[in-house]
């Protein structure tokens, strides 16, 4: 929970009133590998922080299972579109690991806006990181190619390799794990 806690003030100088009260509303838990967090369908009332482990987001299209995202440690992890329109996701949550978090009640958090000034510009800023992240992994589909976007990661997160399987490795790229071979083979 420390782990946590120190995370969020690194975003957002909280004293201790403040830590203590997102302490209150934030439990610890843990997630088996290939478990789902959240399942397509569930509307998303929680936000978790990775404290070890991955996650990854993914959605079918077509019968095919599309990795939108990793997650590794430090990760805050929420399905946005859910969270705030209060409708189902059509995407999923899945443990690539077994791994440790910090499940925080968002209702209760938003609950805490209006006291706590600093914990919802702390919000504020983790949603405009997001949101920045968002966009890069967007142009990055736009403007990469797979062979590019294969490079980036293995510079930016060189260890994903040994932690994640292939196939969503290959999804997340939105190649086949042919061609994600053929790509590996040309180092």
């Amino acid at each position: 929970m420390e782990h946590f806690l120190n995370f969020l003030n690194s975003i957002q100088a909280l004293d201790e009133n403040e830590l203590d009260v997102i302490r209150k509303i934030s439990t610890e838990q843990s997630i088996s590998r290939n478990e789902e967090l959240q399942p397509v369908g569930h509307t998303c009332r929680t936000i978790y922080f990775v404290t070890s482990g991955m996650l990854r987001i993914w959605y079918l299209k077509d019968g095919t299972d599309i990795t939108e995202s990793f997650e590794p440690e430090n990760a805050i992890v929420a399905r946005a579109e859910s969270l705030f329109a209060g409708v189902p996701s059509k995407k999923a949550i899945q443990a690539v690991e077994d791994s440790q978090l910090i499940a925080v009640s968002a209702p209760k958090l938003f609950d805490l806006f209006d006291r706590h000034p600093a914990i919802e510009r702390m919000f504020r800023r983790i949603i405009e990181q997001q949101y920045v992240k968002t966009i890069q992994r967007i142009e990055s589909l736009q403007f990469q190619t797979p062979e590019e976007r294969y490079r980036q990661l293995i510079t930016t997160q060189p260890d994903m390799l040994k932690r994640v399987p292939l196939k969503f490795i290959a999804s997340y790229l939105g190649i086949t794990q042919v061609s994600l071979s053929r790509i590996r083979s040309r180092k």
